[in-house]
């Protein structure tokens, strides 16, 4: 863990343990952490092996159980204390976090040791380097909605690009996603399906002309199915990333799709997945 993500992610911590009634949002603890909020999501829950959301609540129903063990506040008192208006919600989060309800723990009168257990740490599986990378100019379509179905917004823009004769200028295969799956809800993931255009070209509507940013990037080479890709990103973030001394730009990860499955077995596929880095 490099000494910045170490001081981000206490920096964190100290907060949602000193705020627990305040905003601990993601918009919020990203902008404590001094990183976007699709970087920071995906490094603390790589690093420390739960979301924020996983963390905020297990701290809250800490500063909870203590609260009921030691004082005699009543329970709607406690529920506010740890960030929560609405009593029934309370009661079963502490339910779910502590196996009883609030009341049978306070009849117990016993405070117990909250902490979750961190996974230990391994080496990456697969080759990293940083390169330092030209601006790629792509014709794009938006796809919105499950990752896993971005191969609609591909074949859809295939067809726009083989009507208007565009292949003969078109370079690799590019997915760019905006979005962390593990903080926002499936049907928002914001993504796009792109071809590198190398010359001039009609990228009107509908397609979109979008422009990844040069610089150095971390560059994963994955060899595999691609339902072997979210595990590959959690080796980049949780893995190398801690252990590099490198922190990532505010701009979204994307990969690049170097063979087809049209004509490659699963085993065979071969993506690279693009993290830019600051510097």
């Amino acid at each position: 863990m490099t000494n910045a993500n170490e001081k981000r992610l206490l920096r964190v911590l100290d907060h949602i343990h000193d705020n627990p009634a305040g905003d601990l949002s993601l918009d919020a603890l990203s902008d404590l952490a001094a990183m976007s909020r699709f970087h920071w999501h995906r490094v603390f829950r790589a690093m420390t092996g739960e979301t924020l959301a996983q963390a905020v609540r297990r701290i809250r129903m800490q500063r909870a159980s203590y609260l009921l063990a030691m004082t005699e506040d009543p329970l709607p008192a406690i529920a506010a204390a740890v960030g929560m208006e609405n009593v029934q919600s309370f009661n079963r989060c502490f339910t779910e976090a502590f196996l009883m309800s609030p009341a049978a723990f306070r009849k117990r009168g016993e405070l117990r040791p909250f902490v979750r257990h961190f996974p230990p740490r391994r080496s990456p599986m697969h080759p990293i380097t940083i390169r330092t990378e030209a601006p790629i100019r792509l014709a794009a379509l938006p796809h919105r909605g499950a990752y896993f179905e971005i191969s609609r917004a591909f074949q859809k823009l295939s067809a726009v690009m083989a009507s208007r004769d565009l292949f003969r200028s078109a370079g690799r295969m590019i997915g760019v996603f905006c979005d962390d799956p593990q903080s926002v809800a499936e049907a928002d993931l914001r993504s796009r399906a792109g071809f590198e255009v190398k010359s001039q070209a009609d990228l009107s509507a509908p397609l979109e002309e979008v422009t990844l940013p040069g610089g150095r990037q971390a560059v994963l080479t994955y060899k595999g199915p691609y339902a072997g890709l979210p595990a590959a990103y959690d080796e980049l973030f949780g893995i190398w990333l801690p252990q590099s001394g490198e922190e990532p730009a505010d701009s979204p990860s994307f990969e690049v799709y170097l063979n087809t499955p049209m004509d490659t077995a699963p085993e065979d596929l071969i993506t690279e997945l693009h993290l830019p880095l600051k510097g």
